[in-house]
């Protein structure tokens, strides 16, 4: 007599993710910090919150994914990086509003669980997490069969941090005259792939192995660089420092996401030539015929994120950055906005 059917037979194998699981634990544990409760595998991630040194303690979220980065990923079949940018693209949201980041948590689902690529993909984020200072403290790491075409999954985050309410950074200060100092990126970080994939693999017919001289390595590998973690960069200098306003630049780029959080009678005037681009963003503008303005509007352009701060301590906290092993330049100032004006940005030299 034929036993019934299994959730093995449909393609889910529990044992396999109990397994994982158990590999996942020990990456987790060696993110701990300070307030972590418990380990992997419960319910829920427990955090004790430790206020005592915060009058009015505010918590901070955000979630995020990476996009269709993940498309390199899987061309590569290299996964131990994206876990790094998965940690980057909501941690730095939440820096941005001077948070310290707290925890983590991340959703990982693929038709079929593959030890190897799954424990590549946590131990990028584990990597993620130590730069950032903040604990993996829990995740879903989810079987579905069906789902996805093989060798494909899709990957999620989820970030808490926390504030003291009168240290909430939110752009309320933003004053005309205040400078723009911008931090390099260490290139595309996780926005703008649909664009990145169209010109590079449909006009180009360029292949993820084919070694580019002005990147000094592989399409692949420029395209796999992780994005940047700002956290303990932007703790150091929102201690001592008057910091009016910061942006993530992510999608939208450098206008739209400075554009998020200055005053409406403000405008931006950034300074033509003041930083440098890595080589990847020439590369792919002249490829692809991208204007000017799409740029500013799809990519970084090298700046992976920007301070807004008076203008009479501009130079000295570009120096610090620098002094902090940081790419920074003072790139635009804060002007006053034209009375019924639609642009937001202005260009100087």
């Amino acid at each position: 007599m034929s036993s019934g059917l299994t959730y093995a037979d449909a393609g889910v194998d529990i044992k396999k993710a109990d397994n994982i699981i158990n590999s996942i634990k020990k990456i987790a544990t060696s993110t701990r910090v300070p307030g972590v409760m418990g380990e992997i595998g419960g319910f829920g991630g427990l955090f004790s919150l430790n206020t005592s040194n915060l009058e009015r303690p505010v918590l901070v979220s955000s979630t995020d994914g990476v996009g269709t980065k993940l498309k390199i990923a899987f061309l590569m079949d290299k996964h131990d990086t994206i876990g790094i940018d998965l940690v980057a693209m909501c941690v730095n949201d939440v820096v941005v509003q001077g948070a310290k980041p707290l925890f983590f948590l991340d959703y990982l689902s693929m038709g079929n669980l593959k030890k190897d690529t799954v424990t590549s993909i946590i131990s990028g984020i584990g990597q993620g997490c130590k730069e950032a200072k903040c604990a993996l403290i829990g995740g879903e790491t989810a079987e579905m069969p069906g789902f996805y075409q093989p060798g494909e999954y899709d990957l999620a985050g989820f970030t808490v941090g926390i504030v003291d309410n009168n240290k909430i950074v939110d752009g309320s200060e933003i004053r005309v005259g205040d400078k723009l100092i911008g931090i390099a990126s260490s290139g595309l970080h996780s926005n703008g792939y649909s664009l990145v994939r169209k010109v590079c693999f449909e006009i180009l017919k360029l292949k993820v192995d084919t070694h580019i001289d002005d990147f000094g390595c592989t399409l692949g590998e420029e395209l796999l660089r992780p994005t940047r973690i700002y956290s303990e960069t932007i703790q150091s200098l929102i201690k001592d420092l008057p910091i009016q306003g910061l942006a993530h630049i992510t999608g939208g780029g450098i206008i739209d996401n400075i554009s998020r959080i200055i005053p409406k009678a403000c405008n931006i005037a950034l300074y033509k030539d003041s930083w440098e681009k890595p080589p990847i963003f020439d590369f792919l503008q002249k490829a692809g015929k991208i204007s000017d303005n799409e740029m500013l509007r799809t990519f970084n352009t090298g700046i992976g994120l920007v301070v807004i701060v008076p203008d009479k301590v501009a130079q000295d906290i570009s120096l610090r950055l620098n002094g902090m092993d940081e790419k920074a330049w003072i790139i635009g100032e804060m002007v006053e906005r034209k009375k019924n004006s639609e642009n937001r940005v202005d260009w100087v030299s």
